[in-house]
């Protein structure tokens, strides 16, 4: 059986892109239930309809209360029978409601080697600045499960991309970003087929 997919997401899409490209060519046996977006005219959404996928917009905006729209999150989640939460660029931490609901069942993608470079701030171009400053000499893309703070959640995998002599954030940025769209597909493939198991992961 297909495992059911929902999304949250708050900018282009991406890494979204990819994992429905997957779907659609039958590489990744999962269904794409629902994808909600904090940000209505992100490029995500786009992208989601255009391969057919039901968008909902749920942001401060249309439930001020924290606490609401908490709720309003994760009864759309489950409204939509999702059994996996894809954050893909969601720029929001998730509340307490969706964490305990959806425990050990909410992935994320980190653009570093994490535990490296993780935390609150560090995210897109900030992660491969620091990365360069410290004269890494590999960086590269993390999924993990995600829990109450930030970036801190089980490593479920990584991708590992070398930094090159003359690398500029920017330039390294393509890099990972390509490893990204492999290795989120890749691992909700393994899940797909249980190649992976999420409950080991918990603790």
């Amino acid at each position: 059986m297909a495992l059911k997919l929902g999304f949250i997401a708050s900018g282009g899409g991406t890494n979204l892109q990819a994992i429905l490209e997957g779907i659609a060519s039958g590489t990744l046996p999962a269904k794409a239930c629902l994808l909600v977006c904090n940000n209505s005219a992100a490029g995500a959404m786009r992208r989601a309809s255009a391969f057919g996928m039901p968008t909902l917009h749920l942001s401060s905006h249309t439930h001020p209360d924290p606490g609401m729209l908490d709720e309003a999150l994760s009864a759309a989640m489950e409204d939509h029978g999702a059994e996996l939460i894809v954050c893909a660029g969601y720029n929001k931490k998730l509340g307490r409601r969706i964490l305990q609901r959806y425990q050990g069942r909410i992935l994320n993608i980190h653009p570093s080697l994490l535990p490296k470079y993780g935390g609150q701030g560090m995210y897109g171009m900030n992660v491969h600045e620091a990365v360069l400053a410290a004269h890494d000499t590999e960086s590269g893309p993390t999924v993990h499960l995600v829990n109450e703070e930030y970036d801190r959640g089980p490593v479920v995998a990584q991708a590992r991309v070398p930094v090159l002599p003359g690398d500029t954030p920017e330039s390294l940025q393509v890099r990972v970003l390509g490893a990204e769209h492999r290795l989120y597909a890749e691992t909700l493939r393994r899940i797909a087929l249980g190649e992976i198991d999420l409950d080991s992961l918990k603790g």
